[in-house]
């Protein structure tokens, strides 16, 4: 080590993050022992905090007794229960499907891609090969799901290694919304722009259309339209193109049900689950493939294409399925319909009428607000302010973890702050969350461009 410098490759090289040393409950502490209160749960991930005695007991019983085999040689008990707990749980016209379990976001959403190209082989459709999704969409960061991604600035430095999606816009009302246009209307154009593009491609070559049923990260919890998946659904089953749900930040009970889309009242054929499947505890990630596209594996080869290392991982498996009981059997899918409630109310009593606040959104503990420049206009601040970033510094410095972002507009513009506290929180801690972010948007706003 030369002096004092890491030898971690840290995301900013020039600013190295503060030490963490420990976690209580909804807080982390850090190597002076400050405490921050987790209101964005990392990345929507630690649902059940930071020390639940319940989940790291289950992972230390089950390292006592078998960490890891290779799912090639063997199966382990923790991930059939998994599996089982999951299938059983998924939305109506899912059918008796199965899931893959393996290590996080971006690797599920590269097996869901692989699994459903190997789907059209089965069925002796190979030159089925495109894929479409959405502007701005967020699927994570490895070469396939940075591809299925939307986001201009992030997909820009691996361009050349991408392979070509099709793409139609995103469902945001609040950007996207017609003047006099009712929101349901607004929701089947937006669908039928993906009939549109199916038809341009053609339908004999499209696998698959891959869609977040609450845009997360990029856009800020930007939820559907009104029968917006219905239709989307309806013109998949037309076409024959198979529906991917990615649910790894919105899913696990983030929007108030264990499936983002059981609200939506539609069914994908493909879900990819991870940040609150494991709750930080372990890096675990998951696929779960309908009976449909199960059937067609067990009718063609009877053979997954597709393996991993540390697929169906014992200690993995065995955190995440009691993060699952946790929440099941604490009724803490009811407690997040609540506290969003309360969160959601506290938004619009302290933002509803800001200048400088365009937009609230979301669902459950799942919760957005977009900062513009002029609201009337919805023009959003100039990047050069900076805004997001010293938003997350500011309400860092004051014990506050929340999640902003820049560029969600189009890559370049647009800031917000998404905020995704654990399922565990406090009324008194939403109120004090939301108190913090009044006022550290107030000094970042006070502050002059750089």
């Amino acid at each position: 080590m030369a002096g004092n410098r890491s030898a971690l490759l840290h995301r900013n090289m020039s600013a190295p993050p503060r030490a963490a040393v420990g976690g209580d409950g909804p807080y982390v502490v850090d190597a002076q022992g400050r405490r921050y209160f987790d209101g964005a749960c990392g990345a929507a991930v630690s649902c059940l905090g930071h020390s639940h005695p319940r989940v790291a007991g289950a992972i230390a019983a089950q390292l006592n007794r078998l960490s890891f085999v290779h799912s090639d040689v063997f199966t382990n008990e923790p991930a059939e229960a998994l599996a089982r707990w999951l299938v059983d749980r998924t939305p109506e016209g899912f059918g008796e499907g199965a899931m893959l379990v393996l290590g996080s976001g971006s690797e599920a959403m590269e097996a869901a891609l692989k699994l459903a190209r190997q789907y059209w082989i089965e069925k002796g459709e190979p030159q089925r090969a495109r894929v479409i999704a959405r502007d701005m969409a967020y699927h994570g960061n490895t070469l396939g799901a940075l591809a299925a991604g939307g986001h201009p600035e992030r997909r820009k430095p691996y361009a050349p290694l991408l392979i070509d999606v099709g793409r139609i816009p995103a469902c945001h009302a609040y950007r996207g919304q017609a003047e006099g246009e009712s929101l349901e209307a607004y929701g089947a154009r937006m669908a039928d722009a993906l009939d549109d593009e199916i038809r341009r491609l053609g339908p004999e070559t499209v696998a698959a259309f891959v869609v977040e049923p609450v845009g997360g990260a990029t856009m800020g919890c930007v939820p559907p339209a009104p029968g917006y998946f219905e239709r989307l659904r309806e013109i998949c089953d037309r076409h024959g193109v198979l529906m991917i749900a990615d649910e790894v930040m919105c899913g696990m009970g983030r929007t108030g049900t264990l499936f983002a889309l059981e609200q939506e009242g539609a069914c994908a054929d493909i879900f990819t689950i991870a940040k609150g499947l494991g709750a930080g505890f372990q890096p675990v990630s998951g696929v779960l493939a309908s009976e449909k596209v199960v059937q067609a594996l067990r009718d063609g080869s009877g053979l997954l294409a597709n393996g991993h290392t540390y697929m169906s991982h014992a200690a993995a498996c065995a955190g995440a399925l009691e993060v699952l009981r946790v929440i099941e059997e604490d009724g803490l899918l009811a407690r997040v319909r609540d506290l969003g409630e309360r969160l959601r109310a506290g938004l619009e009593a302290r933002f509803g009428d800001h200048p400088h606040v365009g937009d609230i959104r979301g669902r459950g503990l799942f919760q957005a607000f977009e900062i513009v420049e002029d609201r009337a206009a919805k023009r959003p601040f100039d990047p050069a302010r900076r805004i997001a970033p010293r938003f997350k510094r500011a309400a860092l410095e004051a014990g506050l973890i929340t999640y902003p972002s820049a560029g969600g507009v189009d890559g370049r513009q647009g800031d917000h702050v998404l905020l995704a506290p654990p399922f565990i929180s406090t009324e008194a801690q939403i109120d004090a969350m939301l108190d913090t972010c009044a006022a550290v948007l107030d000094d970042v706003l006070a502050l002059q461009p750089a």
